[in-house]
């Protein structure tokens, strides 16, 4: 069983949603296939299937939460001193070389990955080649959609 690194906060919000999955949506759905059964003939009632398919994604999810827990390597990246060194759970500011665009990332794990939110996977392409570099340095990175070239302007710890 190997273990993946997590941020705090990462770990609270899985917490947070398996509380939310176990208390709230657990029983909506025993509700839901109670009321459906009370139907009658089961083979032919879609609402009882439907309920009994929300039911398998609900527990399924309960356990792949349990197993991420349980393998979790919790990562509190404030209680490190910050030497301008890139690690997992850092805050990257970066600027484009090839376009001006300012930049921040934070390095996190692949259960709390999410761009949109500038949460970037710490074995993505980007978090590949940041990790381990310093404020200041100059990187170039293979991505995808290209070779993109950043200056690192400032790293936290935060």
């Amino acid at each position: 069983m190997e273990k993946e690194p997590i941020t705090i906060n990462g770990l609270n919000k899985l917490k947070d949603e398996l509380v939310y999955l176990k208390e709230k949506k657990r029983p909506e759905i025993v509700s839901a296939i109670a009321e459906a059964r009370s139907h009658g003939d089961l083979k032919e009632n879609a609402e009882y299937h439907a309920a009994k398919e929300q039911q398998s994604h609900n527990e399924g999810r309960i356990e792949e939460i349990n197993d991420i827990i349980a393998r979790a390597n919790v990562i509190d990246i404030t209680k490190y001193s910050n030497d301008g060194k890139i690690i997992f759970g850092s805050t990257v500011d970066l600027e484009n070389l090839d376009t001006g665009e300012k930049l921040e990332y934070k390095i996190v794990g692949k259960d709390e990955a999410d761009l949109k939110k500038k949460l970037i996977y710490f074995k993505s392409p980007i978090g590949k080649g940041l990790i381990g570099k310093n404020k200041n340095d100059l990187v170039e990175i293979h991505t995808p959609a290209g070779v993109k070239n950043f200056e690192i302007k400032d790293v936290k710890y935060i």
